[in-house]
């Protein structure tokens, strides 16, 4: 594996860690929604850290702000599922954490979008 410098960010951290919690969480979820929200979740979650990943390895600044809008962008996205999940009561632990992980990487994100 590559020793690049992104994987050494706080929000990468973070974003990395909130992949683990919600395909934890999302394992629990009913085998019908295998191919529906529980992979539309699943994929979110992944595309908040490989747009991370993705844009910090852009040379233009325009371009790594591009990548790092739709990391937030994807965030928000999970965040809708979530709630949607939380509603269809398929999500009964681990939602402090959860909800905790989503606010931090949503604030970082947003400090590297200024």
């Amino acid at each position: 594996m590559l020793r690049l410098n992104h994987k050494k960010l706080e929000v990468y951290k973070k974003s990395g860690e909130l992949v683990k919690l919600i395909y934890m969480i999302t394992s629990e979820f009913p085998k019908s929604e295998l191919y529906g929200l529980t992979s539309q979740i699943r994929r979110a979650s992944v595309s908040v850290i490989s747009n991370l990943s993705e844009g910090a390895s852009r040379k233009s600044l325009k371009e790594r702000k591009r990548f790092y809008e739709i990391a937030r962008s994807s965030l928000v996205e999970l965040d809708t599922q979530i709630e949607l999940a939380i509603s269809l009561d398929y999500i009964s632990s681990d939602l402090d954490r959860t909800t905790k992980l989503v606010n931090e990487v949503f604030a970082m994100l947003s400090s590297m979008l200024k």
